[in-house]
């Protein structure tokens, strides 16, 4: 029995060191760390909106062409005696300078002939003038003598104007387009001789759309009656020249009056004074030559109290992601009044103070909490430093 019971006080002894023992051990063993579990919500870039007043300028394109081009064609027959050395194509020309001559020779004698007749119609009716008043002859034949005279000095005026015509010459300074006849070639009235185009001012056809015409002034058919044109919003054309790219002032005069049943799209006349630079000195403008393929940017209207946002911002094509103040994501539409390649303009869905997520975020969804970026600047700042890059 004392043997059971030592046995039973042994086991109670290691079992009551042990437990003390751990214990023991559990007050020595050090603290446990704790740290917090870092938030998963995403880190969005955020800009607040600002409103200002922005001007559009509308995007469009066209073809310099000549706004006076001549088809010259020989008004009467003879062969070509003279041709000026100008007259080749490219060939630059002066208002009133001769570019060909055509044989003047038949008719120099057609005008002395009618000169010689009018005198002699002159004499006659004279005479016959003489005779009525001392009523020697009648009535009749002084109106023919008259009718004479008369068909006399026609005949010198026709003789006269085909003499000038031999003489080929434009009532403007230009430049030679295409060269149709040589020295010698004998010509016909309605023979070709080449085209020409005038120098002073150059236009180009830019197509508009219907949303186009919403942004820009153009002139109507009544500010146009009176004088063709009319003064109408500037336009910079650009385009690439020897190898740099060059800009020129343009102004639209006027448009076509009609819609392109083909297109859909009203052409608006834009102007530019002296292309070739003929008669600027030391503009620093290079020549914009007929035929030269332009980009234009038109100035448009302005129109106050508007949001613009980054395109980049964009969500099907009209969604942003606004973030509340508390964080939090909102999906909302909005009405967008015109967009470009790096904004959309807006008239609604969005205002002044909001802030809206510039990040793209996979799969949001309304009410999703993000961390919004703690460097964010205004809308100002932002556009202007996109403008930069």
């Amino acid at each position: 029995m004392n043997r059971k019971v030592t046995r039973a006080l042994l086991i109670t002894g290691i079992f009551a060191v042990a437990v003390v023992g751990a214990i023991g051990l559990s007050q020595m063993k050090p603290p446990l760390q704790t740290r917090d579990m870092p938030d998963a919500a995403p880190l969005v870039e955020v800009m607040t909106l600002q409103s200002y007043d922005a001007s559009f300028r509308i995007d469009s394109q066209g073809t310099v062409r000549p706004r006076t081009e001549t088809v010259l064609s020989a008004e009467i027959s003879g062969a070509i005696v003279r041709l000026s050395p100008k007259f080749v194509v490219g060939g630059v020309f002066r208002k009133g300078e001769e570019l060909l001559r055509i044989d003047p020779t038949n008719y120099d004698v057609a005008v002395d002939r009618a000169r010689a007749m009018l005198a002699q119609r002159q004499i006659e009716y004279d005479g016959a003038v003489r005779l009525r008043d001392q009523g020697y002859r009648a009535e009749a034949e002084f109106a023919s003598a008259a009718a004479a005279l008369a068909a006399a000095k026609a005949d010198l005026v026709n003789a006269e104007r085909n003499l000038e015509r031999t003489r080929i010459s434009l009532p403007y300074d230009g430049i030679v387009r295409a060269k149709g006849a040589d020295l010698g070639q004998y010509v016909n009235p309605g023979t070709r001789l080449g085209v020409t185009f005038a120098t002073d001012i150059a236009e180009v056809r830019l197509p508009l759309t219907d949303q186009d015409l919403a942004f820009i002034e153009l002139p109507d058919a009544t500010a146009i009656r009176e004088t063709g044109r009319a003064e109408g919003p500037e336009v910079l054309l650009s385009a690439i020249r020897e190898g740099r790219p060059q800009s020129w002032s343009a102004r639209i005069v006027r448009t076509e009056g009609v819609v392109d049943e083909s297109s859909r799209v009203t052409y608006a006349v834009a102007e530019i004074i002296d292309p070739y630079r003929l008669n600027t000195i030391n503009s620093g403008v290079e020549p914009l030559p007929v035929g030269t393929f332009v980009a234009a940017e038109i100035l448009g209207r302005t129109v106050s109290d508007i949001v613009r946002v980054p395109r980049s911002a964009l969500r099907a094509n009209s969604q942003l992601l606004f973030v509340d103040d508390e964080d939090t994501l909102r999906i909302r539409s909005v009405d967008i009044l015109r967009a470009d390649s790096k904004y959309a303009y807006l008239h609604g869905g969005a205002a002044a103070g909001d802030r809206i997520s510039l990040t793209t975020i996979e799969s949001p969804l309304n009410g999703m909490r993000v961390r919004a970026n703690a460097s964010q600047g205004d809308d100002s700042e932002r556009l202007a430093e996109a403008e930069r890059q």
